[in-house]
């Protein structure tokens, strides 16, 4: 079994790798990390930042003794149908995603990534908030 985690290079990215490494050590699982840019046009540093980032993330995490599969996706797809088709095609038992703190208004509706991946995972969803740990 596995557990895929979306994550951008963020506080509320490091907060869902965290947990998810936590999940996947917890249930001895592997570990499917997405990034997914949704085909956006980013600038070449931006490209670069988050190719050293995922590198550092896959070293961090093979150090820890986690076996993890890192997936940069750029195929002009939303990130939560990226997530969804990961878990479904790896048979996952979990996703874990980071979640933005909102305002009182702006909690009245999540993120439409996050809104779909609750909807329509088949799988439970873990959704977390940063903390100061992840700065």
């Amino acid at each position: 079994m596995s557990i895929v985690v979306g994550y951008i290079p963020t506080r509320e990215g490091r907060a869902a790798l965290r947990r998810a490494a936590a999940e996947a050590e917890l249930r001895k699982a592997d570990l499917i990390v997405i990034n997914s840019d949704n085909g956006k046009n980013f600038e070449p540093d931006d490209t670069r930042r988050f190719e050293a980032a995922l590198e550092g993330v896959q070293g961090r995490l093979v150090q820890a003794g986690i076996h993890v599969e890192v997936r940069q996706l750029v195929r002009g797809k939303e990130p939560a149908e990226d997530l969804i088709e990961a878990a479904e095609s790896s048979h996952a038992e979990l996703i874990v995603i980071g979640l933005r703190r909102r305002t009182p208004v702006g909690k009245l509706i999540l993120g439409s990534n996050a809104q779909r991946i609750l909807l329509d995972s088949t799988c439970p969803v873990l959704a977390v908030k940063a903390t100061t740990e992840d700065d």
